[in-house]
């Protein structure tokens, strides 16, 4: 495997990291808490934002090697995560434009990597 695409898989995995810690933010945000102290800093809030911090290093540690014009095509891959992680722990519907989203977002990433 070439550097390339193993810094890419590095954003791919950093994509799907953030998208379980925006699930976490979720299934906070869906609790009732005393303060809003408690709201914002308990356990759940504070390692989401963890993630997205370690995600964030990961990305700028994959941009070493990763064309920076190819960076948003692999992140994009982070709106599929959401939208399974959404079905899988919500229970979220997936509506025929949220297929077809998915859909285009695999076929652009498809084509621009058969590009490269």
């Amino acid at each position: 495997m070439n550097d390339l695409a193993v810094y890419s898989c590095i954003i791919v995995v950093g994509a799907l990291i953030s998208s379980f810690s925006q699930i976490m933010l979720k299934k906070s945000a869906q609790k009732t808490y005393s303060s809003k102290i408690k709201e914002y800093f308990n356990p759940l809030v504070i390692i989401a934002y963890g993630l997205f911090f370690g995600c964030t290093l990961l990305s700028m540690y994959a941009l070493k090697v990763v064309p920076l014009s190819m960076a948003p095509i692999l992140e994009a891959s982070g709106y599929i995560f959401v939208t399974i992680l959404s079905y899988i722990f919500f229970k979220e519907k997936l509506t025929r434009k949220q297929f077809i989203g998915i859909i285009l977002i695999i076929f652009g990433i498809v084509i621009y990597t058969l590009k490269i």
